[in-house]
């Protein structure tokens, strides 16, 4: 008789034995991935997003303002025209809307103190018998300005339409309260031009537009995380800036600008920008349309769409009768203008299948699958001598089920991200982003050796407010 410690022992090692041969160990040819290098070039349609932007003529009152201050004006050559002259700003600037001009020119008032030397008399035989007086006056000077737009400035022609005089200008000549009237207009054409010139300079040095815009542009190329779990990143790479001419409406002036882009999204760890100001031209159209187009581009690389899918297998079970398999690892390369899905299983087979097919995008569950997935013939080869079941149909179905997963989340996710930079969002102070956007609609797949490429175009609207610009 056998003892029973032995027969307990002997059933252990068949049971050892008949386990070690039901699990099967495959030993399968990889289809190895093209090792040429090639660099991930790909063709995108370029975004045309209309921005525009609208500044009040307070806030260039406020720069122009802080810009053209105390001394305006100064005239020393009393030897050479018998004349000195000095021009001070009074009181504040105010700028606003010329309603006498169909409101399309720029109406400055300023306040202004001059104080004026005159010399009178003659020099005769070495003796010097000039009488030198001085006198102030305080006035007002209206003036009308046309406005463009040139080189990012906003740019003026202004001319003096008006100056009053608070009082009557006069001088004491020899003990007489004489009037000089007729002195200070040809004194106010010697510095008419130069007061003109002092308020241009103040407006276009007060309304360059570049630093401000590229500055709001640099903030908006940086890149930002869409979601979250699949690490997608929204970058947008400015190529040209439009602009009409500047307009003037309801005290602010109006400008018509528009930006060419690419606009991509990266998939993986956060992006380098590309932002690069240099390369920025400012182009002048006549108009431009009202609403956006974007072309964005989805890239995924094979190395993250692995991660992506062996979360989709976790925890997931296949099997037929007693025999089942778990994935435990996958792994997605290019080769042959197809993608191969590389499964380690694990279970009552053990080792690494592989899968390939075509990328397909399903528009009405909005999936992206794999069109006609299957082994590849040495995996199918092998899988018929040696672990049947899991070549059948059924089982291959069940797997495919788990190569696809829906972008709607996705989709929407991305929408309500960017949704979220149009809702008053201020990448610097004083300039504020809103705007609409319709759904994100899905165009084509591209693979490359490093990538799947997704086209995506979205269309809205962006307009840009600037208020209290520093």
């Amino acid at each position: 008789m056998i003892k029973p410690k032995l027969f307990f022992s002997l059933l252990i090692i068949i049971f050892i034995i008949s386990s070690c041969a039901s699990k099967k160990q495959l030993d399968t040819i990889k289809p190895e991935p093209e090792t040429a290098f090639t660099p991930l070039v790909y063709e995108l349609d370029p975004s045309f997003i209309n921005v525009p932007v609208s500044i009040k003529l307070s806030d260039i009152e406020n720069q122009t303002n802080a810009i053209l201050n105390g001394l305006i004006y100064e005239n020393k050559g009393i030897e050479d025209d018998n004349i000195e002259i000095k021009v001070w700003k009074q009181a504040p600037i105010t700028i606003r809307q010329d309603r006498a001009s169909n409101n399309q020119r720029i109406k400055t008032i300023l306040p202004l103190k001059a104080v004026i030397k005159y010399r009178i008399g003659t020099q005769t035989m070495g003796v010097n018998l000039y009488k030198t007086s001085e006198f102030n006056l305080n006035g007002v000077v209206t003036l009308s300005s046309d406005i463009g737009l040139s080189n990012w400035k906003l740019k003026s022609k202004t001319s003096i339409t008006d100056l009053q005089w608070k009082e009557s200008p006069s001088m004491v000549v020899y003990g007489k309260n004489v009037p000089v009237t007729y002195l200070i207009n040809p004194v106010i054409k010697l510095f008419r031009a130069n007061i003109e010139k002092s308020i241009d300079e103040a407006i276009q040095a007060s309304m360059d537009f570049k630093p401000n815009v590229l500055n709001a542009i640099e903030k908006l190329t940086v890149p930002f995380k869409m979601n979250e779990a699949y690490e997608s990143w929204l970058r947008l790479v400015p190529i040209e800036i439009y602009s009409t001419d500047a307009q003037l409406k309801n005290d602010n002036v109006l400008l018509q600008m528009g930006m060419k882009c690419q606009m991509e999204t990266v998939i993986g760890h956060q992006p380098e920008s590309k932002f690069d100001a240099k390369n920025i031209l400012l182009k002048p159209v006549t108009d431009m349309p009202n609403h956006v187009t974007s072309n964005i581009i989805a890239i995924s690389t094979y190395q993250d769409a692995s991660k992506i899918m062996t979360k989709n297998f976790s925890g997931q079970e296949f099997s037929s009768g007693s025999k089942k398999v778990t994935v435990k690892k996958v792994d997605i390369w290019h080769k042959d203008n197809n993608l191969v899905i590389a499964l380690d299983l694990e279970g009552s087979v053990n080792g690494t299948i592989y899968l390939s097919g075509m990328p397909q995008y399903d528009a009405v569950n909005k999936e992206i699958y794999f069109y006609k997935l299957d082994y590849v013939l040495d995996t199918k080869n092998k899988l018929l001598r040696t672990a049947n079941w899991l070549a059948k149909g059924l089982i291959l179905k069940r797997i495919q089920e788990y190569c696809k997963y829906s972008i709607q989340s996705n989709l929407d996710e991305g929408k309500q991200t960017m949704l979220g930079y149009l809702n008053n969002y201020s990448p610097v102070p004083g300039v504020f982003v809103n705007g609409t956007m319709k759904d994100i609609e899905f165009e084509k797949i591209q693979l490359t050796n490093t990538a799947i490429l997704a086209f995506l175009k979205v269309k809205g609207n962006i307009s840009v407010t600037v208020d209290g610009l520093k």
